[in-house]
């Protein structure tokens, strides 16, 4: 970073970083996602999440990753990554995601979930219910942040995020 003439990033990723930033850099808002695939090789992207999960890692350069919130959750929950499938319902149709996870858990898979503001965890669990009665299902937020918070229930008690910065599992855990 130290070399960049320019950085993009979301605001929380600019915030996140502002003090690696040099003061002679140009440091921008993301406005058009799609811009990114035409700057400069001495451009810099800063990426909040898993880039390569529901990221930028699409983009060509060089990713310099941290831990993933997956990784990270996995372990605070003590669930093993190969019992688990991944589903992401970020910016996606959430009812498709739902029958994708029902469908999961009923292979014997635990799911985890790629979520956005607006995500449901009640009517995954209505979902969840009249196939998998025992599932449970865990809210994972603002991982890595001094004020996480994991909360944990079941189909007929979901846990539900207090914030738009979330993950969740689903399944037999």
């Amino acid at each position: 970073m130290e070399s960049a003439d320019l950085i993009y990033g979301s605001e929380r990723a600019l915030e996140l970083a502002s003090a690696h930033i040099e003061k002679k850099c140009d440091a921008r808002i993301i406005s058009d996602y799609k811009s990114l695939r035409t700057l400069t090789d001495n451009a810099v992207i800063l990426s909040t999440g898993d880039p390569m999960l529901a990221g930028l890692g699409y983009l060509d350069g060089e990713i310099v990753s941290g831990i993933s919130s997956y990784q990270y959750a996995c372990a605070k929950l003590k669930i093993a990554m190969t019992k688990t499938t991944i589903v992401n319902a970020h910016a996606k149709d959430h009812d498709k995601a739902f029958d994708e996870i029902c469908f999961d858990v009923s292979r014997g898979k635990i799911v985890f979930i790629i979520a956005d503001p607006e995500f449901s965890t009640e009517k995954l669990a209505e979902k969840l219910e009249e196939e998998s009665p025992d599932c449970k299902i865990a809210v994972c937020e603002r991982l890595g942040y001094p004020d996480e918070i994991i909360q944990k229930g079941d189909v007929r008690n979901p846990p539900s995020p207090r914030s738009g910065l979330f993950v969740l599992f689903a399944g037999d855990f």
